[in-house]
């Protein structure tokens, strides 16, 4: 797992993230929500990819209404996809675990969440020894989830993880350091990075 960390996590990412999109065509991502995405999202909105290249899913979602304040589907579609012609039947919504996937994606992206989680992989939960279903769902306290599951993830071509904000340092101190008792350190894709502001990265 290799860090990569500077003061504007926006723009890092948002660069990193367009130099895979030309590498493919098509260029089939799976998309992360939570706050620390949108600034990302916004800035890759202004980049001149090929978006007709582009088939988008999610990483995780809340089994919630598309427009609820929770809902990863939301955020995506106002940081980004309102704001690029990506077309309509290339955008995959989480919705169920019926959701038909590509063979394998050439990005999904992730957070880290302040106890380890990634996408709706909890400590704990069942989901994290799932090898065969590729969506599952997740109950949680405040909205039943879907995910994809760690064979998905790992299959893909690169996994990147944004991380933003000092809170964040600790875990992910940990998971750098391979603590397996974290789900966000159980990745296994074939590149796996970190993009991560100062902040988060104790630089």
């Amino acid at each position: 797992m290799e860090l990569l960390a500077g003061p504007d996590l926006a723009a890092l990412a948002s660069a990193w993230i367009a130099e895979r999109a030309w590498r493919s065509d098509p260029f089939r991502i799976a998309l992360v929500g939570g706050s620390t995405p949108r600034r990302t999202y916004e800035r890759l909105s202004d980049c001149p990819l090929r978006w007709s290249a582009w088939h988008v899913w999610w990483s995780d979602e809340r089994l919630v209404p598309a427009g609820h304040p929770d809902s990863n589907e939301r955020l995506a579609r106002e940081a980004l996809l309102s704001r690029v012609p990506i077309p309509e039947e290339q955008i995959h919504p989480l919705r169920s675990e019926d959701v038909e996937l590509p063979d394998r994606f050439d990005l999904v992206l992730l957070g880290i969440g302040t106890d380890g989680h990634t996408a709706s992989l909890f400590p704990g939960d069942p989901a994290l020894a799932e090898r065969e279903r590729p969506i599952v769902r997740v109950a949680r306290p405040d909205h039943t989830r879907l995910t994809l599951t760690y064979p998905v993830i790992d299959a893909a071509r690169a996994v990147a993880f944004l991380v933003a904000g000092a809170g964040k340092r600790e875990i992910l101190a940990r998971v750098l350091a391979g603590d397996e008792s974290l789900p966000a350190a159980r990745v296994r894709a074939e590149e796996t990075v970190v993009l991560a502001d100062e902040a988060a990265a104790g630089r």
